[in-house]
């Protein structure tokens, strides 16, 4: 095409135009070239439009077809080609049918050419009807009209229609080819049909396809679907070509399926081939190290990426921005907020979104709704993300403000929404705010509560005190009651005192979930505060006898660019002795200042002073001891515990924050507790 620009431009500028449109050219010299064109023919703009389009820039290349049609030049089959390939790129269902609309004015609504190119058009903006009418109407089907249908099943998530209509391509007698094969291999993949996609494998095998890297790259994928990872590995290892491509497939299948050490030596291996890696290849180990629980191994392949001169893209970034939440490293997250601003990705939704979250599980939520209101487009996931980090830190009211926000312009809220909204509810108190919104899922958003939604309601119930309606609710449920509805009642029975109510709750949790061991180390610590020493005895017994381990309690903060972590007794932190010395000072003024501590849910058999003693050892008491001595001009810390806090803990650490005049922010499984001038932001209810 490069070779037949219109003699009727000068040849100076005609050599320009074609450099400055090479793959290293300059588009921006391109596009002002173009524009000295006096008259530019119909190729002149073709040959803009796919340039543009390679380039990555398809709304470009759809605003130059755009001025084609305005200026009245008539589009010929190559510039209407040219532009349904930049409509696939981009996937704007609206522009699609246009260049649709287009084809059949201009007369090419039977050319296979084009009638191939919008098929695969439709099928990458996800319209089953479009595509569908375009093949329907085709007098002639080839190949790749029956390819490109298929596939287009495949990207709607229809596997099984994709599978009828590769049957009907073999009634028809067309022969699938290497891209037929590996397109329809997805749908195998998508239905677990093992024994469907060995026939295909038999198939390739026969017909001696099985050396294309994407027709092997989809059978590992398949079998690795399948849960037949020893097939998986047989075909990697007879492939001769050691591509990246099968080696991100290869270790995606190794990650999925709990071999992180093969990913990895397959890694490696490319490494060490001196295969230079896209970033895929990255992303892929990334997000399946992050998916094994190997965050550090993560980080450290990140740092491996820039190093190597690879460019993090906005997958890289999403992909790693857990690590941070994992380990509350709001440094490291902003450290990451500074290079999605340096590569402009910031007006990505799915990046700002991932940071929204960031920032608020890391515990800061005023720079979660920073980034959240400068976000120029906000999907109904961002406000999710957003309504649930404000329910997580407590902050009921402004959950419920967002809520009638998003309603307020247009957005249909999900079910995940009214968990979020709830939960807000539950954790403020904010109980008949709560029921308005849970009955009003069905009546006005068509929306049926589901388990979750109950549990939440009991759990704002109960948490209010009204621990009879929050039981009589679970009783009349239309659902089967979860653990999270009995557990937010035994919860509450314990802050209330009721223990009535909590061995009800105890005893369908025991049978519900024999094996979860903070049911009965709460059921018998409500036991021990209610002096019911021989029940709480028997729950014990019972542990025993089933084997049940308590899950160690560890507690984490992160003081400068190292992450400290503590358990109970930690002797092993550098600072020991100071922290130890820190604690049994501040202990003499937390007492003058009121604190008692609630020996009674140390269950050992210990003096008095034993068990205050034991209590101090407490991970998350620790960790926010070392954070205090490592302020450094701090006015707050971020403690990050594994397990519920401690009760005793929990009071302790209100005094704390009082004596020493900090805020101390806690995060358990469940919410952030926010200590300040001797309150909690949980209200003592968590």
């Amino acid at each position: 095409m490069l070779s037949k620009l219109p003699s009727s431009i000068r040849p100076n500028l005609n050599l320009q135009f074609r450099r400055a449109l090479e793959p290293h050219g300059d588009m921006r010299r391109a596009r002002q070239l173009f524009d000295e064109m006096p008259k530019p023919d119909i190729r002149s703009w073709t040959l803009l439009i796919t340039a543009y389009t390679k380039r990555g820039c398809p709304e470009e290349a759809l605003k130059v077809y755009n001025e084609l049609r305005q200026r009245k030049v008539l589009p010929d089959q190559l510039a209407l080609l040219s532009a349904t390939k930049t409509c696939a790129t981009l996937g704007n269902l609206i522009k699609a049918k246009g260049i649709h609309q287009d084809v059949i004015k201009y007369g090419y609504h039977s050319d296979l050419l084009l009638g191939n190119a919008l098929i695969d058009m439709y099928g990458k903006c996800k319209y089953i009807r479009g595509a569908k009418e375009v093949f329907d109407n085709l007098s002639a089907k080839d190949v790749i009209s029956w390819t490109s249908m298929s596939s287009c099943y495949v990207n709607c998530k229809l596997p099984r229609e994709a599978l009828r209509i590769f049957r009907e391509m073999g009634l028809n007698r067309v022969r699938p080819n290497p891209v037929t094969l590996s397109s329809i291999l997805p749908a195998c993949s998508d239905l677990k049909s093992l024994n469907l996609g060995r026939e295909i494998h038999g198939y390739i095998i026969r017909n001696g396809i099985h050396d294309n890297v994407y027709v092997s790259s989809a059978l590992v994928d398949m079998y690795a679907s399948c849960s037949s990872i020893k097939q998986a590995e047989s075909v990697f290892d007879s492939t001769h070509q050691f591509d990246y491509v099968l080696c991100n497939v290869i270790m995606s299948a190794y990650f999925s399926n709990g071999k992180c050490d093969k990913a990895l030596h397959v890694f490696d291996q490319l490494r060490k081939r001196g295969t230079k890696l896209d970033p895929d290849s990255w992303n892929s180990v990334i997000g399946g190290c992050m998916q094994s629980g190997r965050t550090d191994k993560a980080l450290q392949i990140l740092r491996e990426m820039q190093q190597s001169g690879a460019k993090p893209n906005k997958i890289t970034i999403t992909s790693v921005l857990p690590t941070c939440i994992d380990l509350g490293s709001i440094r490291r997250g902003a450290e990451i907020h500074g290079f999605i601003i340096r590569r402009l990705f910031s007006e990505d939704e799915t990046v700002s979104t991932a940071l929204v979250l960031m920032y608020a599980k890391c515990g800061d939520l005023e720079l979660s709704k920073r980034v959240f209101y400068m976000m120029p487009k906000k999907d109904t996931i961002a406000w999710n993300t957003m309504i649930i980090g404000n329910s997580m830190h407590g902050k009921g009211e402004e959950a419920l403000m967002l809520f009638h926000q998003m309603v307020s312009l247009g957005m249909k809220p999900n079910s995940v929404t009214f968990t979020g909204v709830l939960s807000g509810c539950s954790h403020s108190q904010l109980v008949d705010e709560g029921l308005l919104i849970f009955y009003s899922m069905s009546k006005e958003h068509g929306i049926e509560p589901d388990a979750e939604h109950y549990s939440c309601m009991v759990d704002a119930l109960s948490r209010a005190g009204r621990l009879e309606q929050a039981y009589n609710f679970i009783q009349n449920m239309p659902l089967k009651p979860t653990t999270s509805a009995w557990g937010a009642l035994l919860g509450a029975s314990r802050v209330y005192k009721n223990v009535e109510l909590a061995r009800a709750a105890g005893k369908q949790l025991l049978e519900i979930e024999p094996e979860n061991a903070g049911n009965y180390v709460l059921l018998s610590n409500i036991y021990e505060a209610a002096k019911l020493r021989e029940e709480a005895s028997e729950i014990r017994k019972l542990m025993r006898e089933r084997g049940i381990i308590k899950l160690p309690g560890c507690s984490w903060i992160q003081v400068k660019d190292k992450v400290h972590t503590f358990v109970v007794g930690d002797k092993n932190n550098a600072q020991t002795a100071e922290i130890n010395s820190f604690l049994a000072e501040i202990g003499e003024k937390m007492r003058l200042a009121g604190y008692l501590p609630c020996t009674d849910l140390v269950g050992q058999d210990l003096d008095a002073e034993e068990k205050e003693y034991s209590l101090c050892n407490h991970s998350e008491r620790l960790a926010v001891a070392f954070g205090i001595l490592n302020l450094d001009g701090a006015s707050s810390i971020r403690v990050f515990k594994n397990l519920r806090i401690c009760g005793d803990c929990h009071n302790a650490i209100k005094y704390l924050a009082k004596i020493v005049g900090v805020q101390i922010i806690v995060r358990d499984p469940l919410r952030f507790h926010h200590f300040k001038d001797g309150l909690c932001s949980c209200r003592d209810f968590w």
